[in-house]
């Protein structure tokens, strides 16, 4: 597919707001006479952007002229157009998504073909920073980011997150792939876990390399201990633990496991007990209820951790309550 150029017509138009930047509305865009031309094939697709390209696929934003918004397309590279697993895996990440209807989760709009047949899907166009960019700042102890990003708004964050995967599990569906990467965090305080393309549905099988050490959905530095042995027994406590590690960055500003290369981080998860956060950022203010939370979800035996999200957020909405009947009392 080609992607022109933006145009100053229908390019990301966007304001100013709290230090960020979002887009706007424009009386173009919601003219309420009826179109002379109206489509829902790919043609309704105009002004293409690309947002970037990684792995097997590509996400490219662009105008549906049909309703006057801009959304984000995701579909395979071009050098894996004919390849039938990532299809497949296209595909299921399109289903999925469909039906984790949560307000933490991306709105899917369509599953479809472009206009020399290859599929691709169409979803909301998330704006925001990433969880990953705030803790970057918090390490830089950069002002905007301190006085934004509290350890009361860190927890809201994962709260969010939390109730968004336990949802998540409740309809069967693991995420496998937690990181601050995939979690976009809006100017409105909106929280969105995205990408779930490494998801696993229960009953489904192992596909691709799954099965060898390390080749498992999800990115090292946030894989659990069976994810990295290859543990056919994956189930929701393997994202328990991924969120223990993005908990732990979020005090720490560091990652528990991280290993000078691939082979010790995999042995680090697989065998190394991790550096209580408040070893490891002695500069930071952490809480010892929720460190102790935090090293819980890390335990190496699945049967350790929390054995459910919600027990988990539970523990962590404790705690916030906790400190707000202390602070007012």
């Amino acid at each position: 597919m080609n992607t022109p150029k933006k145009t100053s017509e229908y390019g990301d138009r966007t304001s100013e707001y709290g230090g960020g930047r979002v887009s706007m509305i424009f009386v173009s865009d919601i003219e309420v006479e009826p179109p002379n031309l109206i489509s829902n094939a790919f043609k309704k697709y105009t002004h293409f952007s690309e947002l970037s390209t990684g792995g097997k696929a590509r996400l490219v934003s662009c105008k549906d002229t049909n309703l006057g918004r801009r959304v984000v397309l995701k579909m395979l590279r071009e050098e894996f157009f004919d390849d039938e697993v990532e299809l497949r895996r296209l595909i299921r990440e399109a289903r999925i998504t469909a039906q984790l209807q949560h307000p933490a989760t991306v709105p899917m709009y369509e599953l479809g073909q472009d206009d020399n047949g290859h599929w691709f899907f169409a979803m909301k166009k998330i704006e925001g920073k990433t969880l990953f960019e705030i803790i970057v700042g918090l390490a830089r102890r950069e002002s905007q980011y301190e006085i934004n990003f509290n350890l009361n708004h860190l927890l809201g964050i994962l709260t969010n997150v939390g109730d968004a995967i336990a949802y998540a599990h409740t309809r069967g569906v693991i995420h496998r792939d937690i990181k601050p990467e995939n979690i976009i965090v809006g100017m409105f305080g909106e929280v969105t876990l995205i990408d779930w393309g490494a998801a696993k549905v229960w009953g489904m099988p192992n596909d691709g390399g799954e099965g060898t050490k390390g080749q498992r959905g999800g990115t090292p530095l946030y894989m659990s201990p069976e994810q990295v042995t290859g543990n056919r027994m994956v189930d929701e406590r393997t994202d328990i633990f991924s969120l223990g590690i993005v908990m732990y960055e979020m005090m720490a500003q560091q990652e528990p496991f991280r290993g000078a290369d691939i082979v010790e981080t995999f042995d680090n998860i697989v065998n190394k007990s991790p550096t209580s956060p408040r070893v490891a950022a002695p500069h930071r203010v952490i809480p010892q209820t929720l460190e102790a939370i935090c090293l819980k979800a890390l335990e190496k035996n699945p049967n350790d951790r929390y054995q459910s999200m919600t027990a988990m957020m539970n523990a962590v909405n404790k705690f916030r309550n906790d400190s707000l009947l202390r602070d007012i009392s």
